[in-house]
């Protein structure tokens, strides 16, 4: 037994490790294709590095789903959302103000919380089908067309600036880069599911819980804050580089793309089914909090430390609801 427990945590940490740095590459790859075909800095911050840095979730998903381990799929991604504006924000706003562009407000925000919204309110029904996947596919392709033709009437000067933060590699290197890349995020995600799963079954036998429970609450909190890496890191360097607003646009895109991509793709390839069991309280809290976040972005057109306090005061409370409620 003890053993089997040292194998599922080894899993889970080289998983993890493997999806922090996959990601990190597949960007770095990306970002160098994307250059080379002479990409708009905005195309490349909404699709390469969005995409990106929400690969990690978007592997574990799909890995969770074609297993059937439905608590992992959707705590995973509804986890990470939470952790992605609670967490993540808030101790961004804690280190600087963040100031919220009026765009952000008019158009990215408002999109990233109907996409909060439509996976509430699939997911609350039990079972979330192919159609409904594909359509979050094609949502999410509409919303990137849109910024791309709006990218090419609006140049970001910033965001050319904030690429030259990424390594540059050349065509063949970077195809390289990103098969590796690929690799390592498949692998990871076969461990850190097959890691979790042993831990939830243990922990499920020891606390009188079941697996499908214990599944539930890895998902959306280990599971979760482990895929939500990259994006944590991201936003606290551009923070602490001043690079605020990339820090806001990283974390909203992430969201979007958490939803949209990550369960689109999933369900799509393997419809998820059980996605209301022990599911209600989480689906609430990851739309009030996206709620609290459009409220606080309203007030001064930024986020300051209090609010960042109260976000992430908020995700602390889940957490501990999480674990012991």
């Amino acid at each position: 037994m003890a053993l089997t427990v040292i194998l599922d945590i080894v899993f889970v940490l080289v998983g993890f490790y493997l999806l922090l740095k996959g990601g990190d590459f597949l960007v770095e790859g990306a970002v160098s294709i994307a250059r080379i075909a002479r990409l708009s800095p905005m195309v490349i911050g909404i699709s390469v590095v969005g995409f990106g840095t929400s690969s990690p979730e978007l592997l574990v998903s799909i890995e969770a789903a074609w297993q059937g381990s439905s608590g992992i799929a959707i705590g995973n991604v509804v986890g990470s959302n939470i952790a992605n504006i609670g967490m993540i924000l808030g101790v961004v706003a804690l280190i600087c103000r963040i100031p919220v562009k009026r765009e952000s407000m008019r158009i990215d925000l408002p999109f990233m919380m109907l996409a909060v919204a439509l996976l509430a309110l699939a997911g609350s029904f039990g079972n979330i089908y192919r159609w409904q996947g594909l359509l979050g596919v094609l949502l999410l392709v509409l919303y990137v067309i849109w910024k791309i033709r709006d990218s090419r009437h609006h140049p970001d000067p910033a965001a050319e600036e904030s690429l030259a933060a990424f390594r540059q590699y050349q065509t063949f290197g970077a195809i390289l880069v990103i098969i590796a890349s690929c690799v390592a995020l498949w692998f990871g995600a076969y461990l850190l599911i097959d890691g979790a799963k042993g831990i939830a079954m243990i922990l499920g036998t020891h606390m009188g819980a079941s697996p499908t429970e214990m599944e539930r609450i890895i998902g959306l909190t280990i599971v979760a804050v482990g895929t939500s890496l990259p994006e944590f890191f991201a936003s606290v360097i551009a923070a602490r580089r001043g690079q605020t607003d990339m820090a806001l646009g990283n974390i909203i895109g992430s969201v979007t793309f958490n939803i949209l991509s990550v369960i689109g793709v999933a369900s799509a390839i393997c419809p998820i089914h059980n996605t209301n069991v022990g599911f209600i309280v989480d689906y609430i809290v990851m739309v009030l909090i996206s709620m609290v976040l459009y409220l606080f972005s309203h007030l001064h057109h930024a986020l300051v430390r209090w609010e960042g306090a109260v976000l992430l005061l908020i995700y602390v409370g889940y957490i501990v609801y999480t674990f012991y409620i």
